[in-house]
């Protein structure tokens, strides 16, 4: 994997509105739950980091989510910047790292 929770919010704190990042490609729900995915423990673990990141960028307004599918139980999984919120830059960036 490339990205990591970490790395994800690193460019989240750099990106403006309508940059596009992919985070994952893979079937995400299946990849960080189960062996049948390929990866190790340590693997899903962080992948799970990274998908609990993006989710909670999503919900603090962040970021939309968006996948595309590349094939069949393939996908790219995407994060879409959007507009700063209005509250002070740490405020929201020390919420997201605090629960990573």
């Amino acid at each position: 994997m490339v990205m990591t929770d970490i790395t994800f919010i690193a460019w989240l704190a750099q990106a403006q509105p309508g940059d596009v990042q992919i985070y994952y490609r893979g079937f995400l729900a299946v990849d960080a739950e189960m062996e049948l995915g390929g990866l190790s423990a340590m693997q899903r673990r962080e992948l799970r980091a990274l998908a609990d990141a993006a989710f909670r960028a999503a919900q603090q307004g962040l970021v939309h989510l968006a996948q595309v599918r590349l094939a069949t139980d393939r996908f790219a999984y995407l994060a879409i910047a959007r507009p700063k919120p209005s509250e002070p830059k740490s405020n929201a960036f020390a919420r997201l790292l605090a629960a990573a």
